[in-house]
Order: structure tokens, then C-alpha cells, then sequence
């Protein structure tokens, strides 16, 4: 029995199994009703096993929140296209967001860690420390990168990132009744391509001092 339990707690498929009937299980009964037992019954593996593979259920449900947001490319790399036009890039980058963030085991898992806030507020805290700062990381190093060629003006592109990810994602969000119901594949692009153009509008370079006294559109 013990050997089988350490062979488990080396297997990619049995720790598939696990997280895939946890999202499952946290999914249908919410985060405080589920049990490690009932994710060991929907996963066909001992209780044991997934103690041996993930900790706790805390450990559990945040593994399976970063398994659900790992469609992302690994620390974010290529999610900019870099073609040197900022407004195409972003909205690349936009849709390509809003894609994972609005898939349905993203939403379900943030709609519950929503619902369990007031009880597990380390919950929230973990979300947030997860995939959306490398997001934003990886926008705001692009804007960086347009800084410095000219392309825009940027004094703060860790600012200006989150300008763009929060205002897309929310707005998404709310039009899809945070994840419950499915975004059309042309409003998607539209909010994508409004929060980019919104972006450059911002912070597009003042090419002289005449400028530099003209309202921004």
C-alpha cells in the first residue's frame, strides 16, 4: 500500500486525475462543503494520495486555480507579438487574455473564490499573487520596450499594465456575468481592441511642444 502511495505521488496522471475532480467537486459544493474525502471519492484515489500530492485542500484548490490559468504561455512569453505596433500587439495580447480569463474552469474557480472571500480571505490573496501579475509583468515590459523606442510614452508602464488588464478583464467579466455566460467572439475582440486603442490614445508620444499643448484625444 505504501509503495503504491508513493508511486501515485509520482505520477503526472494520477495528479491530473486529482486536480481535475477538484475543480469538479469545489465547483458543485463550494470551497467550505468540500471535503478532501469527496475529492478522493470523484478522483478514484485514496485520501492519502492526494495528501501526499498536494499538502491540504487549501493547497489543493489554490494548485487547482493555477492549473486552470496555466494556458497562459509559461511566464507569460510570446503572449506580446512585438510586430512594433503597439495597438495590434495589445489587442493580440488582449484577446489572447481574455481567452483563458473567460474559459469556463478559470471563471468557475473565480466566481467560487469570490463566494468564499469573507470566509477564506488567504484564498483571494493567493489569486491575486498568481497568474495576473505575470501578466501584467509581461504588458508592462512590452510598454517598456515601446518606451524606449519611441513608440509611446510610458513614465510608469507598471501603471499603465494594469490600466490595460484590469479595464479589459472587468469588462469582460461583467458582460459575461463573470464567467457564467459565453463572450461572442466579436464583442471579445472589440473590448480587446477598445482597451488597446485606449492605451495608446494615452500614452502615444508628443512629437513637439505644439503638440504637447493640444488636448489628447
Amino acid at each position: 500500500m505504501v509503495d503504491d502511495q508513493q508511486d501515485s505521488r509520482r505520477s503526472p496522471l494520477k495528479r491530473r486525475q486529482i486536480l481535475d475532480a477538484a475543480v469538479e467537486v469545489f465547483c458543485a459544493l463550494g470551497y467550505a462543503r468540500t471535503s478532501v474525502d469527496s475529492i478522493a471519492a470523484a478522483a478514484g484515489v485514496g485520501k492519502q494520495t492526494i495528501y501526499g500530492h498536494f499538502g491540504d485542500k487549501e493547497r489543493l484548490f489554490l494548485a487547482a486555480v493555477d492549473d486552470a490559468r496555466a494556458y497562459f504561455p509559461k511566464g507569460g512569453g510570446n503572449l506580446v507579438p512585438d510586430t512594433g505596433d503597439p495597438r495590434a500587439d495589445l489587442q493580440a495580447a488582449g484577446e489572447e487574455i481574455l481567452n483563458v480569463v473567460l474559459s469556463p474552469k478559470v471563471s468557475a474557480l473565480h466566481r467560487l473564490t469570490i463566494a468564499e472571500l469573507p470566509h477564506h480571505p488567504e484564498l483571494q490573496r493567493a489569486w491575486r499573487e498568481g497568474s495576473e501579475p505575470v501578466l501584467d509583468n509581461v504588458i508592462a515590459a512590452y510598454l517598456q520596450r515601446c518606451h524606449r523606442a519611441g513608440l509611446l510614452d510610458v513614465p510608469d508602464a507598471g501603471r499603465a499594465a494594469r490600466q490595460f488588464t484590469y479595464l479589459m478583464i472587468t469588462e469582460a467579466r461583467v458582460a459575461t456575468a463573470y464567467g457564467a455566460h459565453q463572450l461572442a467572439g466579436p464583442l471579445l475582440r472589440s473590448i480587446a481592441a477598445s482597451a488597446a486603442d485606449l492605451i495608446v490614445r494615452a500614452y502615444r508620444p508628443l512629437a513637439s511642444d505644439e503638440d504637447a499643448s493640444a488636448p489628447r484625444e
